[in-house]
């Protein structure tokens, strides 16, 4: 299988230049390799569920329902639409990944290990004292990681600063930002959507895991944000609304996005919390609670298929 964009150094673009001798991007990794195929993407998107169940059972805490709801997400993302070098995480020229759901990070830390950011075998020592996969993203210690998120609602904001600063720069690369339906409670995240649509930011791509449930329970009851397409295209985004777990719709989706101008865009991705594990989907408990063992060989039989 050949993973597009990832870990294969390319031949020389077209250098971006601010009207000095100050090139910006250099080389682009990847762009000769085809893209993976939709059978691709469901197995690597059935292995990092099961990576997700192994990790925070192992962890004892954790958060997978909101881990195996992103899935699609995640694997669409790092698999077939950016551009990055596993090699070389800090390469200037890479797409980012901004995971502002924090709380998620078992999905981003399973992508990365599988895209060979670093072994897998890091993914045994979540939320472990002094291991580099803390129970949130943390930049300093994690490589593939670009921000430090966990704190709800201001990952967004990160990304629109990122975006602004591929334009001050004059480089190509998109910023791509996962948010969560329970996040959206939050002011920030509707600032920053306002300073996003002011900018005109069309490098950012804003998708948000609509899985209906935080941890308080339902959204409709603890804030309910209805209309959210509504409210996104208000504040001048281009909004399409898709299946979160249905990769043909979610790379469509990111087609048309990359192709949007003069404004960001937000791809609402209804998913289903747990995701994968019969006894997690859509149950509000395993947002935030570990699987027992005996529950992890429960979810480990069903995950045996695509």
């Amino acid at each position: 299988m050949s993973l597009p964009y990832v870990g294969q150094p390319g031949t020389p673009t077209e250098q971006l230049t601010d009207g000095a001798d100050n090139p910006q991007n250099g080389t682009k990794p990847g762009l000769d390799s085809l893209p993976a195929s939709t059978a691709d993407l469901k197995r690597i998107a059935l292995e990092l569920r099961r990576q997700i169940v192994i990790m925070i059972g192992k962890a004892g805490s954790g958060h997978p329902g909101g881990s195996l709801s992103a899935v699609e997400i995640v694997t669409s993302l790092l698999f077939a639409v950016m551009r990055h070098d596993p090699a070389n995480p800090k390469w200037p020229g890479r797409d980012r990944l901004v995971l502002s759901k924090g709380h998620a990070a078992p999905v981003l830390y399973a992508a990365l290990a599988t895209a060979g950011y670093f072994p897998k075998d890091w993914l045994n020592s979540l939320r472990k004292i002094g291991s580099p996969l803390q129970g949130h993203p943390y930049a300093r210690s994690t490589p593939g990681v670009e921000i430090s998120t966990g704190s709800l609602g201001q990952g967004l904001s990160v990304a629109v600063g990122m975006a602004l600063a591929g334009r001050l720069d004059r480089a190509d690369y998109r910023v791509y930002a996962v948010v969560g339906d329970g996040e959206s409670d939050e002011g920030q995240i509707w600032e920053a959507a306002m300073a996003a649509g002011h900018y005109r930011l069309d490098n950012l791509v804003g998708i948000l895991d609509y899985n209906g449930l935080q941890i308080d329970g339902p959204n409709r009851e603890v804030m309910n944000v209805e209309p959210l397409a509504d409210k996104w295209r208000s504040f001048g985004w281009h909004v399409q609304e898709v299946d979160g777990h249905d990769f043909a719709q979610l790379l469509s989706a990111l087609a048309t996005a990359a192709d949007v101008k003069g404004q960001p865009s937000m791809i609402v991705a209804r998913t289903t919390k747990g995701k994968g594990v019969s006894f997690m989907e859509n149950v509000v408990d395993f947002h935030g609670k570990a699987p027992t063992a005996e529950q992890v060989e429960l979810a480990l039989r069903e995950l045996i298929d695509v």
